[in-house]
């Protein structure tokens, strides 16, 4: 039986490409015809890959912030998005405009040791990139760095557009993030639809900008479903919808959400594929009635005083 085998340990470098090698080199170790182990690379998938997927099949993306998460995320999706809003689901932050440097690194490594074939992508927070595009080259390169991750995301059109293209030109990859840009909530008004009526040129003219700038794919949030198409069909990078409707190239959902797990609010683009939050609250319920009873722990879960004999050799 194949058996994968993560190497822990590895030093960043830049490739011929200009693109950040993946930190920790992987290999999958199978048996060859002749009974003995070899070892050869596995390849994860880069940025460049996913913008080769404009118009074939959909992307499937999901946020991930811990190990555990990111090796089941792994198994059935393209991008693993190390997402600001881990701020929110995880630390219990009233918005993702809190969160640090060194919250991102940490949660990105943790993601960044739990994949094997899926891409990771670490969000910028608030403060890292928008004072100069030399400050948002400092703040990326030190999360691709100490991560291991190929590429991050940034938030913003066309004002951003300088510090795209100056971080694409310096071998860092951008995944865009146009519509509602949950940075800006404070002078958005609130995490509103963006892009209806006058809106809608705006928008449009942003998604050009990042295209033209140099971002390999771009994510358009709580944009109309109409808008968000006529987006795609204009753009040769993918679009990566999160309640933009279904005719971007791809779908991302904050996975707390999905899965059920996060409950302070439901936004209305969101889809429960599962009620954890209601199973754990289930379970740890039922794990404080039994220790309350004294049924837990049970004989088979202690350890006697003395082992139990074996009987004689035969």
């Amino acid at each position: 039986m194949a058996r994968r085998q993560v190497c822990g340990k590895g030093k960043f470098r830049w490739n011929d490409n200009g693109v950040a090698a993946i930190q920790g080199a992987r290999f999958v170790q199978r048996k060859s015809k002749s009974g003995m182990s070899a070892s050869s690379p596995l390849r994860p998938v880069l940025p460049a890959d996913i913008k080769s997927r404009k118009g074939g099949a959909p992307l499937v993306v999901l946020t991930a912030y811990t190990t555990p998460i990111a090796r089941i995320v792994d198994r059935h999706c393209d991008i693993a998005l190390v997402g600001d809003s881990v701020g929110m689901v995880l630390h219990g932050m009233p918005s993702t405009l809190g969160v640090t440097m060194e919250m991102m690194i940490l949660h990105g490594r943790a993601v960044v040791r739990g994949l094997s074939k899926a891409m990771a992508v670490i969000d910028m927070p608030f403060g890292s990139y928008e004072e100069s595009p030399q400050q948002a080259f400092r703040n990326a390169a030190r999360l691709m760095a100490e991560t291991g991750a190929p590429a991050v995301k940034l938030e913003g059109g066309q004002h951003m557009a300088e510090t795209i293209a100056f971080l694409t030109a310096r071998g860092v990859p951008v995944m865009a993030h146009i519509g509602l840009t949950p940075q800006s909530v404070n002078t958005l008004g609130g995490y509103k639809v963006v892009g209806r009526d006058d809106e809608a040129a705006r928008v449009l003219a942003d998604a050009k900008a990042v295209e033209a700038a140099g971002a390999f794919s771009v994510v358009l949030e709580k944009v109309p479903e109409g808008l968000a198409g006529r987006i795609t069909a204009q753009l040769s990078i993918p679009t990566i919808g999160i309640g933009a409707g279904v005719n971007c190239d791809g779908q991302v959902l904050v996975i707390d959400d999905m899965l059920g797990l996060f409950t302070d609010f439901r936004p209305k683009f969101v889809k429960r594929y599962g009620e954890l939050g209601q199973a754990a609250d289930e379970a740890i319920a039922a794990y404080a009635a039994e220790v309350r009873a004294r049924t837990f722990p049970a004989a088979e879960h202690a350890f006697p005083d003395v082992l139990p004999s074996k009987g004689p050799k035969s």
